[in-house]
């Protein structure tokens, strides 16, 4: 278990590499993209490990990266485009 914590976490921070090389514009701070890259890949790690019980060290990786690049998604802002507020709300 120790060895599958550190190759996601491994796989993590490389996932939020690549996010960030590639998504620079659109991602919040460094830090906090590679802490939710490790810690999304980590978490899914966790989780698969808790589903497939031991032995399953490729699914647990596999399962880790999945968890780590929806996590990340979800820090991804729109393109270009500022929110507005609406006429309704600026009463």
């Amino acid at each position: 278990m120790i060895w599958e914590s550190f190759g996601a976490a491994v796989l993590g921070l490389a996932l939020s590499w690549a996010a960030l090389r590639s998504l620079a514009d659109r991602l919040p701070s460094g830090r906090a993209v590679y802490a939710t890259g490790a810690l999304g890949a980590l978490f899914g790690a966790y989780l698969t490990h808790a589903a497939l019980g031991t032995g399953h060290v490729l699914a647990t990786l596999i399962g880790a990266v999945s968890v780590g690049a929806v996590t990340l998604s979800l820090l991804i802002r729109p393109r270009g485009r500022r929110l507005t507020r609406s006429a309704a709300a600026a009463r």
